[in-house]
């Protein structure tokens, strides 16, 4: 198990009391006191205990322990070699400059060893610098709440400019892009930051504008799913992030409505395709075309 959130919270945990029992013998009451600090409300019964009963013989029964030097918990080989393999995902330049990763180990695996269907390939740039450079002034815009001025191209090849406060961002996986949801346009505000050809603070005084409607334009499509082989629960955790609805026809047939952004319309066929004949989209008629043409472009590429 890798970077375990959970037994990652009680080796912390133990470390800790470790490190104050070196600086000092221990009162039962402060033992607690970290473990309700740094693990769980539960953890307590478990950890504590371990300790008085001597089960984990590392306090001494005056509350002091043996050791002489603070715990450490260095990665291991699979923990660097899973970080190395990391590391080569260029998406991490977005976060930080430092080049190097454990350059003694082998990385787990290489990028070219991940094989992804129906991802489009024209991604964001990751490793163009200045979409580095807009994507951190983004993000730290959302950190400490302050309006962006932002030129971008539009969808007709013509730059727009804008005003938004940031909220946060969004990832398509499918698309492979990411996009910018802010506040202060009647219109709208979601921008891939893919098509930003500027963008710097906004020094003057701005209000957000009362929106004219949803924050972005949405959509539903509807479906029918056939309930083989735990279809329909893995249609539930495939679209877990969206709002939905799911109606019972029979024992194995259900309606199912997913409301999405307009945005994410190339994404919502590329995914409900993936369950092949399991799912039949039934309205509306629009995206049940998109799904037509859809499949008849991949039938021309010989798929």
């Amino acid at each position: 198990m890798i970077f375990s959130e959970l037994y990652g919270t009680y080796y912390n945990t133990v470390a800790r009391i470790l490190d104050a029992a070196i600086d000092h013998p221990l009162q039962k009451g402060e033992l607690c006191s970290i473990v309700e600090k740094y693990a769980f409300g539960e953890s307590v019964l478990g950890i504590e205990p371990a300790f008085s009963e001597e089960r984990w013989q590392l306090i001494l029964p005056d509350g002091s322990t043996a050791l002489k030097h603070s715990p450490t918990m260095p990665l291991t080989l699979l923990e660097k070699r899973w970080l190395k393999a990391i590391w080569q995902d260029p998406r991490i330049r977005l976060f930080t400059d430092e080049q190097t990763c454990f350059p003694e180990v082998e990385p787990l695996f290489d990028p070219d060893d991940i094989l992804v269907f129906d991802k489009y390939a024209d991604g964001d740039p990751y490793t163009d610098e200045n979409y580095v450079a807009n994507f951190r002034l983004v993000t730290d815009a959302i950190r400490n709440r302050y309006p962006l001025s932002i030129d971008a191209m539009n969808r007709k090849g013509s730059v727009t400019h804008m005003v938004l406060m940031p909220e946060y961002l969004e990832y398509s996986e499918k698309d492979d892009k990411f996009r910018l949801i802010g506040s202060g346009r009647r219109c709208g505000g979601t921008v891939n930051l893919g098509r930003i050809t500027s963008v710097r603070p906004y020094g003057k005084p701005f209000e957000i504008a009362p929106a004219a409607g949803s924050r972005s334009e949405c959509r539903t499509v509807t479906f029918e799913l056939a309930d083989y082989r735990n279809a329909l629960e893995r249609v539930l955790m495939h679209f877990a992030h969206f709002e939905k609805q799911a109606e019972k026809l029979d024992g194995k047939h259900y309606r199912i409505t997913v409301t999405y952004d307009r945005d994410d319309e190339t994404e919502m066929v590329i995914r409900i395709l993936s369950f092949g004949p399991m799912v039949k989209v039934i309205a509306p008629t629009d995206f049940v075309n998109l799904i037509k043409e859809r499949l008849i472009s991949q039938k021309s590429c010989g798929h």
